[in-house]
């Protein structure tokens, strides 16, 4: 069977790389020219652990084809972005609704390949109603019907970056159909490699369930962000109040942080807010407290930097999670930038990105010796497992927890996200 998997980043090259090493035919294809050859030359353009070798796996196999166009298949997977835009509706103002560019774009370069018994599936993450009132027109156009002539399914990824290859086998799939036809035919081809149990659906409630499950997180989040806030007022700690309130077998809150990032919990949340403005305030408040983090830990530097007097600033991480290379959304950015902007001498660490906007430090050692101020962002095991003797002298603002239960030097100075008091380990 062939395969055709359109958007090869960080959802699409794992899930073709998935399909071609289980016996598909697969043809993966990416706009962009220069991720294309890239790829055929034998590199992989996103970090995520394994996915290199499986690749150079699957282009040696002769299954695995890439181009910047879609070829002719019986199947197809549109995994491409999702983005969200600034909303003119005076409802959402100054909100956020989604761009379907590029499943549109996806859906067009599908049209003169699109035959009888042709399968389509998307998989980006998309607002309630997308498959059903906004792919299926376009692929129509072909004259075929969906559900009869060609068989048309959403089936959200649910994937963890670090672990995408693990758990596109391992995970649950849920799979919504335009009718049942569609949903069998789509677990057909998934059910040859996912190990996970595979549920299925209508379109649209399989939308819903993959913006449910973010924005779960997202709320959660906020919630431990407000604790953070509440225990700094009132002289507590929230990583205690969190870790003790999780001892309950009913609770499970969240960890508070510098924002939230990624393109998947920073995004979702808004496509339900879209879909019902003036019935989604619990989930538009969340996003709002969560999207007002960065200026929170903007502020608490600042201070710093006005009790203490200047000197240069270490950023540690500016990917949006630990142990990744993605930025996308991340919250690390909007801080970073603002003290570069405001003419602090800043210095950037991060030992999963190559290229920023601003120089990054070569060694972890030599960005420490270099810095008064050292600020955690992200909770890379680079930074948890550093040793904290590098830490003397320092002045250290920590948003993710991660040397406070350590023996730093007696001379650092210890600030933690969401407790009263600075603390000297």
């Amino acid at each position: 069977m062939k395969i055709c998997v359109i958007g090869l980043g960080y959802i699409g090259l794992p899930t073709a790389v998935t399909m071609a090493n289980r016996g598909f035919e697969v043809y993966g294809c990416d706009i962009r020219e220069d991720v294309v050859e890239k790829l055929a030359s034998g590199t992989v353009h996103i970090e995520e652990p394994g996915l290199e070798s499986a690749f150079l796996a699957a282009l040696q196999s002769g299954r695995l084809h890439v181009d910047t166009k879609p070829s002719p298949a019986d199947a197809y997977v549109i995994a491409v972005p999702t983005p969200f835009l600034k909303s003119d509706r005076p409802s959402m103002k100054p909100y956020r609704e989604a761009d379907l560019t590029y499943v549109l774009s996806a859906a067009e370069a599908i049209l003169p390949h699109l035959k009888k018994e042709c399968v389509v599936i998307l998989e980006s993450t998309s607002p309630p109603g997308t498959t059903r009132d906004h792919l299926r027109p376009v692929l129509e156009r072909s004259g075929l019907t969906a559900g009869t002539d060609f068989y048309l399914a959403y089936s959200p990824e649910r994937v963890l970056p670090g672990a995408i290859l693990r758990e596109i086998i391992s995970n649950d799939r849920i799979i919504g159909g335009i009718n049942s036809e569609s949903a069998r035919k789509a677990k057909d081809i998934y059910g040859e490699f996912v190990e996970g149990g595979i549920f299925e659906t209508d379109c649209t409630t399989a939308e819903m369930v993959k913006l449910s499950e973010n924005t779960y997180r997202d709320v959660n989040i906020a919630l431990a962000n407000e604790l953070a806030k509440v225990c700094e007022l009132v002289g507590s700690n929230v990583w205690d109040v969190v870790r003790l309130a999780n001892e309950h077998p009913r609770v499970q809150l969240h960890q508070p942080g510098p924002g939230v990032g990624g393109h998947c919990i920073a995004v979702d949340p808004w496509f339900l807010v879209e879909a019902a403005p003036h019935d989604t305030p619990l989930i538009r408040n969340a996003r709002e407290v969560n999207d007002a983090q960065p200026a929170r830990v903007i502020a608490k530097i600042a201070a710093l930097l006005e009790s203490r007097g200047p000197g240069p600033i270490l950023f540690l991480g500016v990917t949006y999670k630990a142990n990744v290379d993605d930025m996308r959304e991340s919250p690390c950015l909007e801080i970073i930038r603002h003290f570069a902007e405001s003419g602090a001498e800043i210095l950037v660490f991060d030992p999963h990105v190559e290229q920023y906007d601003y120089p990054l430090e070569e060694s972890l050692k030599g960005a420490i010796k270099k810095a008064r101020y050292v600020v955690y962002l992200v909770d890379h095991d680079e930074f948890k497992f550093m040793d904290p003797e590098l830490l003397a002298g320092k002045v250290i603002f920590d948003t993710r927890h991660l040397i406070v239960e350590k023996s730093v030097p007696a001379d650092a100075e210890v600030h933690l996200l969401g407790s009263a008091t600075k603390r000297k380990v």
